[in-house]
């Protein structure tokens, strides 16, 4: 059988190397030469070289290693050598830089210093629609982007304090009260901006309610109160059966990696272990506590064994949803054209919802399997072990322990290892199907929630911290974020889970290449893995893993 892996069942990688060296029989029947320019000192420059008179022979072109994902779905990796060689044991060049200040209000009094507030705002009406959502998504001016606000929706203001309240609101024609906003877009594109004052976020998109009627119908609240997360339902939602979000709470403004607390993320985990298993309990017919509120983490692991205990009783009654579906869409960015950039929108939040076992036709005859990313890794390891006779995982951790540097070169890091602990290893993978990709994975088999208990969730959790602080930290402002896990009615199939964090990079959209799952890469993974601890090590200081609080 032949399975398109990196992971070699004795427990390494395999990398491919091209070595293009190659002849091109010129087929050109015209030469169109032109002059295209000059130096300082008039030298004549034109473009004689892109008109050779016979074939071309390129004796050797840049190296490009491929490597096959660990899991074949996700394709292949394509690094060059010409990108990352630069890149090679020098961790230091991996980054993008800050972004710069930008105020077109600074701009303007540049041009005229006694130029009053409104007529800079007048500046703002008169700006074509196009620079005015440039504006509101590059503006780090805190009093523009209040002025900007204004122009673009209806804000109510305290009479007294002259901070903003709420919102006007207007009858939609179905009868629905509606805010009333004026430009939708850069009303989006502004209340996604951290550097507008946090009480027009709140009175704009941030206060509950304000963005319509999902009910929230779960909190988690810090004993010391700093971290509080509302749980939203999502009733009509583009997953079927509706799903949930974790949202960071008004009180608790979060738009940043850098602002997020190891209790924040405990908070917005929390709330997706506790939806879930709940969830299952309802179906097994367990019984839940009676009062509102917040499990605490002790309640959570009693409720974690006990739904154990019940699905392996009866292992021939499949559970009706029996999948978890989780990610993290962190950041938000849009393009002048429009083109939305990310989907994240409003703070930081994660999202959660059950997939179903089975599916009927339209016809009502026959079903079939729902969906589930999960699922593909369940038949690949499956397959894995029918060829080769080893557990896929344990292949792949030895992989990742022992690695050897991509380029085979003597000097440099050759460790892919960001992060580790007794229960999750977060690395760069071998193959990334997005330069800058990190997974965080379990080391021992725990193929989905239900099989964590709570030292592995509070793993899990910091894991997923570090990962995106690492992210953050080297520039990264859009990182979509996956689980892929197993069937929660099964278990002791050998699965791990997998989170993997897929940042969005300036001059990487996707392109053909990506549609044929070909990703390309100008770093190796073993550099980029040295950047990112680098970058932890500054902002933990001393290199520490920050405690994680054992909940409300």
């Amino acid at each position: 059988m032949n399975l398109r892996t990196c992971v070699h069942p004795e427990g390494r990688f395999i990398v491919g190397r091209h070595s293009p060296g190659f002849k091109v029989k010129n087929l050109r029947e015209n030469d169109y030469l032109e002059a295209l320019g000059s130096l300082e000192d008039r030298t004549a420059v034109d473009n004689r070289a892109n008109f050779p008179m016979g074939d071309v022979h390129e004796p050797g072109a840049d190296l490009i290693y491929e490597i096959a994902n660990p899991f074949p779905f996700r394709g292949a990796t394509f690094i060059n050598s010409a990108w990352a060689d630069p890149k090679a044991g020098r961790p230091d060049t991996i980054g993008l830089a800050k972004p710069a200040r930008c105020s077109l209000f600074k701009a303007l009094e540049q041009w005229d210093p006694e130029l009053p507030r409104p007529e800079k705002i007048k500046f703002l009406e008169a700006l074509p629609r196009p620079l005015r959502l440039a504006l509101a998504q590059a503006s780090t001016d805190p009093d523009e982007l209040a002025a900007m606000a204004g122009l673009c929706c209806a804000i109510q203001f305290d009479p007294e304090s002259n901070a903003p309240v709420g919102l006007g609101y207007k009858k939609h024609p179905t009868g629905h009260e509606v805010p009333d906003i004026r430009d939708h877009e850069v009303f989006e594109v502004l209340v996604n901006n951290p550097h507008l004052p946090d009480p027009y976020k709140n009175a704009m998109v941030l206060k509950p309610g304000i963005q319509g009627k999902s009910e929230i119908i779960g909190e988690y609240l810090s004993e010391d109160k700093s971290t509080h997360v509302f749980e939203y339902l999502r009733r009509n939602s583009y997953i079927p059966w509706g799903h949930f979000a974790a949202n960071m709470a008004n009180d608790a403004i979060r738009y940043r990696a850098a602002d997020l607390s190891p209790q924040d993320m405990t908070g917005l985990r929390h709330l997706y272990y506790q939806r879930i298993y709940v969830r299952v309990a309802q179906e097994l017919c367990l019984p839940l506590p009676g009062n509102r509120g917040c499990l605490s983490p002790q309640a959570l692991e009693v409720l974690r064994t006990a739904l154990v205990a019940a699905i392996q009783k009866n292992p021939g009654t499949p559970l009706g949803f029996n999948a978890s579906l989780w990610g993290w869409n962190y950041g938000f960015g849009a393009a002048q054209s429009g083109h939305r950039l990310h989907a994240s929108h409003q703070m930081i939040h994660q999202q959660n919802a059950m997939i179903p076992a089975r599916i009927p036709d339209t016809t009502g005859q026959t079903d079939s399997p729902c969906f589930a990313a999960g699922d593909l890794v369940a038949d690949f390891i499956t397959a894995y072990e029918k060829a080769h006779g080893v557990n896929f995982f344990d292949a792949y951790i030895k992989a990742i322990q022992t690695n050897e540097r991509t380029d085979q070169r003597p000097t440099g890091s050759a460790s892919l290892v960001v992060h580790e602990d007794e229960n999750v290893i977060l690395f760069a993978p071998k193959a990334q199907v997005s330069e800058w990709e990190l997974q965080l994975m379990a080391k021992t088999p725990c193929a989905h929630i239900l099989e964590a208990d709570t030292a592995m969730r509070q793993s899990l959790d910091t894991g997923i911290y570090m990962a995106i602080q690492a992210l953050e930290g080297l520039g990264a402002t859009m990182v979509t974020s996956i689980e892929l896990s197993g069937r929660l009615d099964r278990f002791n199939s050998g699965q791990h889970l997998v989170y993997a964090f897929i940042p969005r990079l300036p001059y990487a959209p996707g392109t053909f290449s990506e549609a044929q799952l070909r990703f390309i890469s100008g770093c190796f993974p073993e550099d980029f893995a040295h950047g990112c601890r680098k970058k932890l090590t500054t902002i933990f200081r001393a290199g520490s893993v920050p405690a994680q609080s054992e909940g409300p």
